[in-house]
């Protein structure tokens, strides 16, 4: 179970609030609100996969990472279990950001979606209609177009959606070591991006490279899309 391996940065893993399927990682000072990330996993995977996402070490880490930045991190354990999935996941993502921005420790103005691999689809609800308090969309190793064969409904084709997103921040994750499909998609979304994404190269990267290619490379990209993600919640 390579999900399982350490974040190939070291971070000190912060103990999470679990509520229901959400686990949130404040930071040390919430005398203030405060801005939040919130990480979105992706799939599918199947129901009975334990640990559940939020338990993997790569999502511990990267909402620790902004938890020690100053920034709310959030995960949450979505029941995208099968590719047909797609819409129950996005009831539960949108579940857990309504969670996040009511948490008096997070200033409901300043948030931030973070989608990861199959999740990418995920990204297709926000990206055409982004909300007011939306500062960035990111996305990493992520799926923007449905695999072959897959049914999914077109609402959730994030390189379609992309165009209607204007000028929101967008943080791209690029790994040179792709599946050839879902490489096409990250192509096509950024020749329909309106604005140009910030893209976070990791050339000799695989699918999971933040937990599967532990070099100076993998642990440089993290820190560049942290960056950039934060950047717009300042």
């Amino acid at each position: 179970m390579d999900f399982l391996k350490p974040f190939v940065l070291p971070v000190d893993t912060r103990t999470a609030e679990r509520h229901g399927s959400i686990d949130l990682y404040p930071p040390d000072d919430t005398g203030r609100p405060r801005p939040a990330v919130l990480l979105v996993h992706g799939g599918p995977f199947p129901a009975e996969v334990r640990p559940t996402p939020r338990d993997w070490p790569v999502f511990q880490a990267y909402a620790s990472l902004v938890a020690g930045r100053g920034v709310l991190g959030a995960t949450v354990d979505h029941r995208l279990h099968a590719p047909d999935a797609y819409p129950v996941a996005a009831d539960d993502v949108r579940g857990a950001v309504e969670a996040v921005r009511a948490d008096p420790r997070v200033d409901g103005g300043r948030v931030a979606l973070w989608f990861f691999s199959g999740g990418g689809l995920l990204a297709a609800d926000w990206l055409r209609e982004p909300p007011p308090w939306l500062r960035c969309v990111a996305l990493t190793y992520p799926l923007l177009v449905p695999l072959p064969g897959w049914p999914v409904p077109d609402r959730f084709r994030a390189v379609d959606a992309v165009a209607a997103a204007g000028d929101l921040p967008i943080v791209l994750t690029r790994v040179g070591r792709e599946n050839p499909a879902i490489a096409e998609g990250v192509s096509a979304f950024l020749g329909a991006a309106k604005s140009r994404p910030d893209v976070v190269e990791v050339p000799h990267g695989r699918h999971g490279f933040d937990y599967l290619d532990d070099d100076d490379a993998s642990r440089a990209a993290i820190l560049r899309a942290v960056d950039l993600v934060l950047a717009t919640m300042m």
